[in-house]
C-alpha cells in the first residue's frame, strides 16, 4: 500500500471516528451563548452551533445537527479546535481551513491542524466542500455578529 493510500485510509478513519463519536455534541444551558443555525439546502445538512465567548476567547463550543459524515465530523473537529482560541485566531484558522478546501497549501508551522488535516481530501470533491465548511461558516457568522 502506497503512502498516499495509507494516509487516505487514516484520514477516513479519523473522519469516521468524529462522526461516530462526535466531540462537543449537545446544547449549552447558558442563555448568553452565541447561537447560529445554518443549513446546506443542496444536501440537507443542518447545524446549530453554540459558542461562549469570554474576554475575546472562545471558552466553549457545542453543536447539534444532522447531516453526512463530512459535515458532522467537521463540526466535531472545528468545535474541538477553536475552544480556548482567541476570536482572531479562530477566524484565522477558519480562513486556513477555507483555503485547504480550495486545495491551497498552508503554513504547517503557524497552526497545528490536528484532526482537521483529515478533511484535506474533501478538496478533491467540490460537491462536498459545502458539507465540510458548514460548521466553519456558522462559526464565522456567529463571531462576526459578536464584534
Amino acid at each position: 500500500m502506497s503512502l498516499g493510500n495509507k494516509l487516505d485510509t487514516l484520514y477516513r478513519q479519523v473522519i469516521m471516528d468524529h462522526y461516530k463519536n462526535p466531540r462537543n455534541r449537545g446544547e449549552m444551558e447558558d442563555d448568553d451563548s452565541l447561537t447560529v443555525n445554518m443549513n446546506n439546502p443542496t444536501c440537507g445538512d443542518r447545524i446549530q452551533l453554540q459558542m461562549k465567548v469570554e474576554d475575546g476567547k472562545i471558552s466553549d463550543a457545542k453543536f447539534v445537527g444532522e447531516g453526512c459524515s463530512i459535515s458532522m465530523s467537521s463540526a466535531s473537529m472545528m468545535t474541538q479546535a477553536v475552544k480556548g482560541l482567541s476570536v482572531d485566531d479562530a477566524m484565522k484558522l477558519s480562513e486556513i481551513f477555507s483555503n485547504i478546501m480550495l486545495g491551497k497549501e498552508y503554513d504547517e508551522e503557524a497552526f497545528d491542524l490536528g484532526d482537521i488535516e483529515a478533511l484535506q481530501g474533501v478538496a478533491k470533491f467540490p460537491a462536498r466542500i459545502k458539507c465540510a465548511t458548514l460548521a466553519w461558516k456558522a462559526m464565522e457568522k456567529g463571531l462576526n455578529t459578536e464584534e
